[in-house]
């Protein structure tokens, strides 16, 4: 039993930094699990962002343009080594593509 009121708040203050700290881990790990071959298989030509990112989950990077009455938006999807690229036209998959970096 803690005795002195500071050590009790130390040591709640340090089991919630040991659980964020998990929590944390948890979901960078679970992120980067989309992030597969079997997954990119799943991506088909005519699907919508929002398809896709409950397939991979949000992109790391996105950038889009709009000309008329077309727009174009080119998403990636990274990690560790692995790097999903996508192309949307008015908000649909026209291409895709998954590239490895080598290891060095």
């Amino acid at each position: 039993m803690v005795k002195n009121p500071l050590d009790a708040i130390r040591l709640q203050q340090l089991v919630l930094v040991a659980f964020c700290l998990v929590i944390s881990l948890s979901l960078i790990s679970c992120s980067g699990a989309k992030i597969s071959q079997a997954n990119f298989d799943k991506i088909k030509t005519g699907m919508t962002l929002a398809e896709v990112t409950v397939i991979l989950g949000e992109p790391t990077e996105s950038s889009s343009v709009d000309v008329a009455v077309f727009s174009g938006t080119v998403s990636k999807w990274k990690a560790g080594d692995v790097t999903i690229t996508m192309q949307f036209v008015n908000g649909k998959v026209v291409a895709k593509q998954l590239s490895k970096s080598e290891k060095k």
